[in-house]
Formats: C-alpha cells, structure tokens, sequence
C-alpha cells in the first residue's frame, strides 16, 4: 500500500514575512492520518485552525492567502511547494502572525526543515485525485493571454513558460518542464527565488507590502539587470520559481495530483481558478488510491533524500 505521510519529530524556524516585514515563529508537528494540512493561527487570544483546500483560499494578489473566519494565514506556497515535493500528506503548522516566513524566498529552506524533522509513514493510503478529463482556464487576449491547463497523466509532470519582456529575463530560460517521476524537486526546482522588479517596490511598499523584501530573499531587477551579487542558482531560475509556485498552488487542493499541468504566464489567481472550476465538475476526476505499489506512479514511493 501506498502510504501517507507526515513528520517524525517538530522542527521550527523563525523569519520575516515577505509583504509584512512582521516577525514569524513557525513550528511544524506531526498530523494523524487524513488530518490534511492544517495551518493555527496560535498568536490569536483563541488558537484558529485553517484547513488547507482550494475553498480556503480568500486572496491571490501577489500569494496564496487562505482564511477561516476572520483568521487568515498568507503567503502559504513556498511551504505548500516544499510539502507536495516531498510528498507529505499531513502536517500541523502553527504560526505567530498572519504571513509565513519567506526565509531565503525559494522553498529549499522548507525542504531542510521538514527533513530535517524526518518523513514518517502512516498506515492509511495515500490517496490522490486523479484527472480523467482535460480541464482548462483562460484569461484575457492576445498580449494578455494567460492559461493554465491540467490533462489526464499517470504522474505528476508540470509546463510553464513565461512572458516578462525584460533584458534580464529574457536572457534565460523562458519555458521549463518538470516531472516529479524523472526529476528531483530538491535540486532541480526547491532553490528557485521569488523575484521583483525595482520600480514595483516603491509602489508596493507605498501600499503596506514588500516590506520584508531584499536581496537576501528574492531576486531584484533594474530596468536593465539583476542587482543579486552572486547571480542566478539556475539558469531558468526565473521560470523554475514559477514551477514552484504552481506546485505549491495546486497541493493546496488538499492531495496530491495525478495530472499534467501546462500553463502560460499563470499565477496564484488562475491557478486556484483551475483547481475550483476541477472541484466543480465531479465527473472530470476521481480517488484513488494505491494497493499495490507497483502499480503507483514514478515520483510517489519514496520520501526524497536530502540533497
């Protein structure tokens, strides 16, 4: 049988949240069986659970926010990335503050935590949703054209090409393909950064956000270039953080995929779209589960070792 999984041990990080610049102790504990991914908000006078599923999620400008009542915990997809790569099915994650800590903007310092805190088998089934149909989102025309597509595939491989018309990015890698069965989500995709442009962060930070933000935890460009001394981690370390993102968006469905994703010049806000509008139309996937391991795809049956 194909297992769940969740953590032997705690582990615990502390950090700056990216928009709020706000302090933010992270503890993460060990969940029993069909628990899901539960983030509690433990700073609040009575502790709040938010359960992660697509539902939960109340905004997507510029992260992944989901909410239960007034409670609300942001910025959630860095963690969510780490988890779907790893493979863990069951976690606790108590929070101080409303923003999960950004750390070095990528989710490589997630993956050392909960490894770190060691992967533990359960004995229940892991249990996937499997798309049986295509299912696709759009936005806008022509050179505003943005799509996210999930189609029928015995694994989990995800496509991404971006779009941003500038000399820096330009300069690299504009499309990426990942397959969980053949790649390693640790080194291939977990070290890829968030990244901003110069001429948004005044903006931004005019309006509450960013405040956080430097070149320890993301990758910042001029007009012209990016001011990071020690460069980019991959050559398609833009694209690849955009790979990221969509993984960690889409895990916040709750269990893992059984599909191909392809998108172009998507976000959190598509991304959630497409997973509301697959939720939606009940007889386009279905449950299952893995008796036989053997028959499980590639990417599924061993917890990923450090890299």
């Amino acid at each position: 049988m194909l297992q769940q999984r969740t953590l032997k041990s705690i582990s615990r990080a502390v950090g700056v949240g990216l928009h709020s610049g706000q302090r933010v102790e992270l503890t993460l504990r060990p969940a029993q069986p069909d628990t899901g991914i539960v983030f509690r908000r433990v700073d609040l006078a009575q502790p709040v659970d938010i359960p992660v599923r697509a539902e939960s999620v109340s905004d997507t400008r510029l992260a992944s926010t989901i909410s239960a009542g007034h409670a609300r915990v942001s910025t959630i997809e860095h963690l969510m990335s780490a988890c779907s790569g790893l493979g863990l099915d069951k976690l606790y994650v108590d929070i101080t503050a409303e923003e999960v800590p950004i750390l070095d903007g990528s989710s490589a310092s997630f993956v050392f935590l909960l490894q770190s805190a060691g992967i533990k088998l359960q004995k229940a089934p892991k249990r996937f949703v499997r798309v049986k149909r295509p299912i696709e989102i759009s936005e806008g025309e022509g050179a505003n054209l943005k799509w996210a597509r999930l189609t029928p595939y015995h694994g989990f491989k995800l496509g991404f090409e971006i779009d941003f018309h500038h000399p820096a990015v330009d300069s690299t890698g504009q499309s990426v393909e990942f397959d969980l069965g053949a790649g390693n989500y640790s080194r291939d995709i977990a070290r890829a950064r968030t990244f901003g442009f110069t001429r948004d962060v005044e903006m931004m930070r005019n309006n509450g956000l960013a405040l956080g933000g430097g070149l320890d935890n993301a990758i910042v460009m001029d007009d012209y270039k990016i001011l990071n001394s020690d460069g980019l981690r991959y050559d398609d370390e833009f694209v690849k953080h955009k790979i990221l993102d969509a993984m960690g968006d889409l895990y916040i469905l709750g269990k893992p995929l059984l599909a191909a994703y392809t998108a172009f010049r998507s976000g959190h806000a598509l991304n959630n779209r497409l997973l509301r509008a697959l939720l939606a139309q009940p007889d386009d996937w279905d449950l299952v589960t893995f008796e036989n391991e053997r028959e499980a795809p590639a990417g599924f049956l061993k917890p990923l070792l450090a890299w």
